[in-house]
C-alpha cells in the first residue's frame, strides 16, 4: 500500500512538473500576457476592445485575456526564432493527462484507473478531430470551431455517460473508438492529400496518420507476451513514442509555415 501511494506521489509531481509547457514558462510570455492585461484588459481599453471585438468571437467567449495570449504567443515565437532557438510549445496539456493516466491504470488496475485510461484515450481522439478542424476551417472562423467543439464535447459526454452509469461495455468501447479513429485518419489525410503540393511538411503528418492506424491493429491482437514481459497492448505504446515525436515536428513545421504566412499578410495590408 505504500509503495502503491508513492508511486502515485511521484506521478503526481511529475505531472505537477509538466503541465505548463516550456512557452508557458517563459518569461518574456508571462511579462507579455501581465503587460497587455494590464494595458487592455480592465476600464475604458477593455470597453473598446469589447466595442471593436466581432461578435462571433464574443460568442465563441474569446476574451480579453485570450487574446493578450494569443499575441504574446507570437511575439514569444518570433523572439526564439530571432534568436536561433527551437519554436516553444505553448498550451500542452491534453495529450499529458492520457499518458499520465495511462500509466496509473498500467501502474495498478482499478476500476478507477481503468475507466480514466479508457475515458482520456478517447478524449486524445476526439481533440486531434478538432484539431483537424481547426486547421482546416481556420481560426477565423471562431464560431464554426466553436459550434465544432461543443459538438465533440457533447459526444464525449454522451459516451463517458454510458460507460459510467450505465454499463461498461468493452464491446461498444472499442467500435466507437474505431469509429472515430477512422473520422480522424480520413479528415487528416484528406487535408494532407489537399495540401501536398503546397506545403511539403504535411508528408511528415501522413506517415505519422499511417504509422499510428497501423501501429493500432496491435491493440486488436492478442498473443503471449514476449519474454513473458510485452504483450501487444505493452509494444502499442513502445512504440508509440516516436511516432509522436515526428508529429511535434510536422507542428513546428506547420507552426511555422502559418507564421510566415501571417507576416506576409501583416506587411501587405
Amino acid at each position: 500500500m505504500a509503495g502503491w501511494a508513492a508511486r502515485l506521489v511521484l506521478l503526481a509531481g511529475a505531472a505537477a512538473l509538466a503541465s505548463g509547457s516550456q512557452g508557458d514558462r517563459e518569461p518574456v510570455y508571462r511579462d507579455c500576457v501581465l503587460k497587455c492585461e494590464a494595458q487592455n484588459c480592465s476600464g475604458g481599453a477593455l470597453k473598446h476592445f469589447r466595442s471593436r471585438q466581432p461578435i462571433y468571437m464574443s460568442l465563441a467567449g474569446w476574451t480579453c485575456r485570450d487574446d493578450c495570449k494569443y499575441e504574446c504567443m507570437w511575439v514569444t515565437v518570433g523572439l526564439y526564432l530571432r534568436e536561433g532557438h527551437k519554436v516553444p510549445q505553448f498550451h500542452g496539456k491534453v495529450s499529458l493527462n492520457a499518458w499520465f493516466w495511462s500509466t496509473v491504470f498500467h501502474t495498478r488496475d482499478t476500476d478507477l484507473t481503468e475507466k480514466m485510461d479508457y475515458f482520456c484515450a478517447s478524449t486524445v481522439i476526439l481533440h486531434s478531430i478538432y484539431l483537424c478542424c481547426v486547421r482546416t476551417v481556420g481560426l477565423q472562423h471562431p464560431a464554426v470551431l466553436s459550434a465544432f467543439r461543443a459538438l465533440l464535447l457533447l459526444m464525449l459526454t454522451a459516451h463517458v455517460s454510458y460507460l459510467s452509469l450505465i454499463r461498461f461495455d468493452y464491446g461498444y468501447n472499442l467500435v466507437a473508438n474505431v469509429a472515430i479513429g477512422l473520422v480522424n485518419v480520413v479528415w487528416w489525410l484528406a487535408w494532407c492529400l489537399w495540401n501536398q503540393r503546397r506545403l511539403p511538411h504535411v508528408r511528415k503528418c501522413v506517415v505519422v496518420v499511417l504509422l499510428l492506424q497501423g501501429l493500432s491493429l496491435l491493440e486488436l491482437l492478442d498473443f503471449p507476451p514476449l519474454f513473458w514481459v510485452l504483450d501487444a497492448h505493452a509494444i502499442w505504446h513502445i512504440s508509440t513514442i516516436p511516432v509522436h515525436v515526428l508529429f511535434f515536428s510536422f507542428l513546428e513545421d506547420d507552426s511555422l509555415y502559418l507564421l510566415k504566412e501571417s507576416e506576409a499578410k501583416f506587411k501587405r495590408d
